[in-house]
């Protein structure tokens, strides 16, 4: 398939830069509230089940609503559909602090909440990723993106902390009230970018129709069909690394705060680190081999996490294996980009969104479970094990399928 065209617009680059701003204010809060009610869960519970249960309504509303976010983002003004969920995800988390602040504590209301912000992120999320061709020509998308990731890195840096500070001091209603000052900081800033809405070769058709298209539209095409099977099978797992990795900490190396703080600031300042080097690198010729590689060294750090002893080593082991996750999502991403014509890029990461985000979910309803029955430790070396297979299976694959990207 050709590369997609270039319509950025002239002074792209204060309009893109606009825009990290406030993915990266939205990101910065969503990450503070997220942390804070995971770690609250995990303090008060120490519970696998509950864990399982946070993590399906963090992201099942996600997959399912962006079936539909993904066509509307083919459809309607993408700027809108990021605005617009930022902007209620922010009200939802305001009525939460005030029944906590109101003395109403139950776990379940963060579950609740935790469910309305991932229908939200379901809209939004697909509008976000197929925006970034509309306003960065091609040849810069993997700078871009490099810059993204090394942005997200330092505000996931300052977020663990920042959640861990005011969670500590000031108690988890305040750090409520960070997503709600910077989900509305973002909307402002955002308000300032101008983008059109996607020039479509024909009149639209009924969702289910559009929908049907999109299927269709990824199947047939041999490099988006491998991409989407990898990440279906990486997804499922990484979860036990992703989501169990706070209940590991917890119950190997102590529940201290500062301990859940420091195993997600060490992924953070690896992740930082690996985005410095996408952005000077600007351009990876051959992607698939970068994701390929990058999942085996990502299987292999999580094995040894699985078998780390001294808190140390671990957290040393965790910043090498976030080094290489802005590499992995950097191709992945951009591969698409690059492939996939505008009119149809929002279905297409809507579906990418659809298998990523289902497999978390039903990987945790098996590893969560699991995680009260036998070792933690045990879970993560053997889906880190299974992981690095994943990525030698993919780079195989691609050989064979004589896929050159």
């Amino acid at each position: 398939m050709a590369t997609t065209a270039s319509t950025a617009p002239a002074g792209w680059q204060k309009q893109i830069a606009l825009f990290l701003i406030s993915q990266n204010l939205s990101i910065f809060g969503s990450s503070v509230v997220s942390f804070a009610v995971m770690w609250h869960i995990t303090l008060e519970t120490s519970s696998g089940t509950w864990m399982m249960w946070f993590t399906i309504c963090s992201l099942l509303p996600q997959v399912l609503v962006s079936l539909w976010g993904g066509v509307w983002a083919d459809r309607y003004n993408r700027k809108y559909l990021v605005m617009l969920p930022d902007a209620f995800a922010a009200l939802a988390t305001l009525g939460l602090a005030v029944a906590f602040w109101a003395g109403y504590r139950h776990l379940l209301l963060l579950l609740a909440v935790s469910f309305i912000r991932s229908v939200a992120a379901g809209v939004q999320a697909p509008a976000v990723v197929a925006l970034y061709p509309q306003l960065v020509p091609v040849e810069q998308l993997t700078r871009v993106q490099g810059i993204n990731q090394t942005l997200n890195s330092v505000l996931m840096l300052l977020a663990p902390a920042a959640g861990g500070v005011i969670l500590g001091s000031l108690g988890i209603v305040w750090t409520f009230m960070v997503d709600v000052v910077t989900a509305s900081l973002a909307v402002l800033v955002l308000s300032f970018i101008r983008v059109e809405a996607v020039r479509r070769a024909r009149g639209a058709a009924s969702v289910p129709a559009e929908l049907k298209e999109g299927v269709a539209y990824v199947f047939r095409h041999r490099l988006l069909r491998s991409v989407l099977i990898c990440y279906g099978i990486s997804f499922f797992l990484i979860t036990p690394a992703a989501m169990l990795t706070p209940l590991f900490v917890e119950r190997t190396f102590g529940g201290d705060v500062w301990r859940l703080t420091a195993n997600e600031i060490s992924w953070t300042v690896g992740t930082l680190l690996g985005g410095v080097f996408v952005s000077l690198k600007g351009r990876f010729k051959a992607k698939i081999p970068v994701v390929a590689y990058g999942l085996v060294i990502h299987g292999f750090c999580f094995a040894l996490l699985g078998l780390a002893r001294h808190f140390v080593f671990y957290l040393m082991v965790m910043g090498i294996s976030g080094f290489f996750m802005p590499m992995v999502a950097t191709a992945q991403t951009v591969l698409i980009q690059e492939n996939v014509e505008q009119e149809m890029m929002g279905r297409v990461f809507s579906l990418v969104q659809i298998v990523s985000g289902l497999a978390m979910p039903v990987a945790i309803l098996f590893f969560g479970p699991l995680a009260d029955r036998v070792s933690i430790g045990l879970i993560l070396a053997v889906s880190g094990v299974l992981l690095a297979l994943t990525g030698v299976v993919y780079q195989g694959a691609a050989r064979r399928m004589g896929l050159k990207y």
